[in-house]
C-alpha cells in the first residue's frame, strides 16, 4: 500500500475531499490521510459534494500535520500555495507532489453559485487523483 498525505491550509475542503477521493479510487492501493497547517472542521460543503458522487466524508475530522505520520508517507501532496510554502520539511526519499486547487471557500455568490465552485473543486481533484492511482498502480511504490 502507498501512503499518501493531502495537505492543505486549514484541512476543511481541499484535503479532504482528496483524501476522500483517494480511499474510494486508491482501494488496495492508497492508504489516505490529510492535515493542514491549522484543524478549521470538514466545510459542510464539501461533505454536500462528495456526497453527490456517492463518497462521504462526514466521517473524516479535520487535524493539524504530525510530523511523525508525515514522515512515514510515501507520497506528500500539496494542494494550495500555502500549504506548498508551509510543508515541513520531509526526508528526500517522500515524493512530494503540488497541485494547486483554487479554494472554493472563498467563492462568493449565491448558494449554487458557490457549490459549483465546490464541484469544481472536487472534479478538478478527481481527475488528479485518479492520474495518481494510474500512476501508482502501474509503477507501484517505485514513484
Amino acid at each position: 500500500m502507498v501512503k499518501v498525505m493531502f495537505l492543505c491550509t486549514a484541512n476543511s475542503c481541499r484535503s479532504q475531499m482528496a483524501e476522500g477521493l483517494a480511499r474510494e479510487l486508491g482501494k488496495g492501493l492508497l492508504e489516505a490521510w490529510s492535515a493542514g497547517l491549522m484543524a478549521a472542521g470538514v466545510h459542510a460543503r464539501a461533505i454536500a459534494v462528495m456526497e453527490e458522487i456517492g463518497v462521504d466524508i462526514s466521517s473524516q475530522r479535520s487535524k493539524e500535520i504530525d510530523q511523525e505520520l508525515l514522515r512515514k508517507m510515501d507520497v506528500v501532496v500539496t494542494l494550495c500555495a500555502a500549504a506548498e510554502e508551509a510543508c515541513p520539511r520531509i526526508p528526500p526519499e517522500i515524493k512530494r507532489l503540488h497541485w494547486p486547487i483554487k479554494d472554493p471557500v472563498r467563492a462568493v455568490g449565491t448558494e449554487e453559485e458557490v457549490l459549483k465552485e465546490f464541484r469544481r473543486a472536487r472534479n478538478e481533484i478527481r481527475e488528479k487523483v485518479k492520474d495518481l492511482v494510474k500512476t501508482l498502480g502501474a509503477e507501484g511504490r517505485d514513484l
